[in-house]
Formats: structure tokens, C-alpha cells, sequence
């Protein structure tokens, strides 16, 4: 598969702050790919050093065989870009803006299809201050198609979103794969970037602490299956003892929260060892044998953000 975007060392301070710091990745043609991080991790600068937009300290990148400070020219008109913070004069229309930046491209796309594909053909006289946070960034996902380019740079593309508008741009960022176009996104979101990438990179302090796709990453990192249920007073001591190897138990105002892998366990019932089960199961059968009342329990499997909690930390950032 060929390569789209390569990264080698890249480092970019801003003064004593160290935004970046010795990185490396390639992203592959066709692909979706996603860079998530704590705030300030570096995501931002790093699209922004690989779009041309900034340039770096130290490193080697090529975006589609160009470098992008010395060939920034034939890169414009190869790639899109949606910034992390657009806008457009209130008054334009949403037309009007389609058909102005149509002709800053030799070849560009075809406005009034993007128009049709991205939902905002009843609002092409609409004025920008006029359209919804969701077709901000559709008609800003249509900009940065207009050069019909082969790799589009999304930058936090649904911040600020309802869920329902969030939903609506991921499928238009499937289907901006599909037609054979290679997406390189940052989001904040764990669940977008589960969702839509086929791979990921998550960065903290400025660096990738883990790459690969995001059931990969769910695999090697996640803290297994989760077990959620309700109780009314506590839990005996032996209820914990007789857990599945590795599983914890934590307990917080009638709440009880057990984490843990599938795997072996004692069955409750006849005593015998090393019956394979999911942890769901071991749970039930032990707060059965045990006689312990529970009620609404639930599972969930490990997700993306338990990975990026696990390898980043859960404190706030600046």
C-alpha cells in the first residue's frame, strides 16, 4: 500500500515549550486516519507542520511525495484542508463561497454536486451567519473537497456538534473514503476515532505512545470486559476473594463496577476450577451461590477511550 504522509523526527518547540517531539508515523493510501490526544499533546501543531502550515524545528516530512514548505503550491492543489477554526464573512452566501474558492483550483471539483452530496442544496442563498454549527461544517467539508484533492486534513471536525450533526459528518467522511480519497483527522472524541479511523495514533506530551488500529489498541491496552450493577448495603469480603483471577471490584454508593478479562474461574456452584467463561457469567454465578441481591446489571466491553484513560491519565489539562 503506498504511503501518503511520512513523518520522520519531527520536532517543533515554541520557545521552551516542546510541542513535539521526535515523531514518526506514515499514513497509508485509502485510509482513515486518526491522531487523539490530551489537550496540548501536540496534535494540532503536528497537522499543521504536515499541512505546511507551520514549519518545524527538525525532521523529514513528505506529504504525497512533496515537502511541504518548499512545494507548498503543488500540495494546495492536491489536498484539502478544514481547520480547526474556520469562518467566512456572515453576509456570504453559502453559493457564493463555494463558487469563490472553486477558483482559486486549475481543476476543481464540481461545486453544485458537493452542494447535493453534503446536504446543503435548500441552503445555497442562505448567509453563512445563518446556517446551523452542522452546516458550518458541512459547506467547510465542501471547501476542502473543491480541489477534488487526493488527501483531506480534518481538524476537530465535529467539536461543538450534536450528536445527530456528529452522526451526519461521519458519514460523509466514510464517503469521502470511499470515493478514494485518504483522510488524515484529529479529534477529541474517543468514540469518532473509533469509529471512523483504521487506524490511530495517540499522542501525549508530544509524542506517540501507541499506533495501531483501534481494535488493536483495544486488545493490547484495555482493561477488559466491565461488569455494572446495583446492591443495597455492601458486599461480603469472599465475594471479591472469589473473583476471576485479575478482576477488581470497586464499590461506590450502591454502585459496583468489576473489570476484568474472560478466563478461567472456580465455578461457585460445584466448586471445580478452570471452567472458561465470560466474566459475566462468573459474576452472576458467584452473586447467585452467594445469595447477594443485585439488580440492573449490564456489561460493557472495553472501548477506545478506557484505552486513551489508561496511557494518558485521567487528569485535566491546560
Amino acid at each position: 500500500m503506498n504511503t501518503v504522509v511520512h513523518v520522520e523526527s519531527l520536532r517543533k518547540t515554541y520557545g521552551a515549550t516542546v510541542a513535539v517531539e521526535d515523531l514518526s508515523f506514515d499514513v497509508r493510501e485509502g485510509e482513515i486516519f486518526g491522531m487523539v490526544g490530551p489537550n496540548g499533546a501536540g496534535k494540532s501543531t503536528t497537522i499543521e507542520c504536515v499541512e505546511g502550515l507551520r514549519r518545524p524545528d527538525r525532521g523529514t516530512l513528505q506529504v504525497l511525495g512533496l515537502d511541504p514548505q518548499r512545494e507548498s503550491r503543488q500540495l494546495r492543489e492536491r489536498t484539502g484542508i478544514q481547520l480547526q477554526q474556520s469562518n467566512l464573512p456572515d453576509r456570504m452566501k453559502v453559493w457564493e463561497a463555494l463558487d469563490l474558492y472553486a477558483a482559486f483550483y486549475p481543476h476543481p471539483a464540481d461545486w453544485r454536486e458537493l452542494l447535493t452530496r453534503l446536504g446543503l442544496e435548500e441552503k445555497r442563498d442562505t448567509a453563512f451567519a445563518h446556517l446551523s454549527g452542522g452546516q458550518k461544517q458541512r459547506l467547510f467539508i465542501a471547501l476542502a473537497l473543491l480541489p477534488d484533492p487526493q488527501l483531506v486534513f480534518l481538524d476537530e471536525l465535529t467539536t461543538g456538534l450534536d450528536p445527530q450533526a456528529r452522526h451526519a459528518i461521519w458519514d460523509l467522511v466514510r464517503d469521502v473514503r470511499g470515493r478514494g480519497k485518504t483522510v488524515f483527522l484529529t479529534t477529541h472524541f474517543m468514540e469518532e476515532a473509533e469509529r471512523l479511523c483504521d487506524r490511530v495514533a495517540i499522542l501525549d506530551h508530544g509524542r506517540i505512545v501507541a499506533l495501531d488500529t483501534p481494535a488493536a489498541l483495544i486488545h493490547a491496552f484495555g482493561t477488559g470486559e466491565r461488569i455494572v450493577f446495583d446492591i443495597t448495603g455492601g458486599l461480603p469480603a469472599s465475594f471479591a476473594a472469589a473473583l476471576p483471577a485479575g478482576a477488581t471490584c470497586e464499590i461506590h454508593e450502591g454502585r459496583v463496577t468489576i473489570t476484568g478479562r474472560a478466563g478461567n474461574h472456580e465455578d461457585p456452584a460445584n466448586g471445580s476450577a478452570n471452567c472458561p467463561a465470560s466474566l459475566v457469567s462468573a459474576v452472576v454465578a458467584l452473586l447467585t451461590a452467594q445469595q447477594i441481591p443485585f439488580r440492573d446489571l449490564r456489561s460493557e466491553q472495553p472501548s477506545l477511550e478506557d484505552v486513551f484513560l489508561s496511557l494518558t491519565g485521567r487528569q485535566l489539562r491546560e
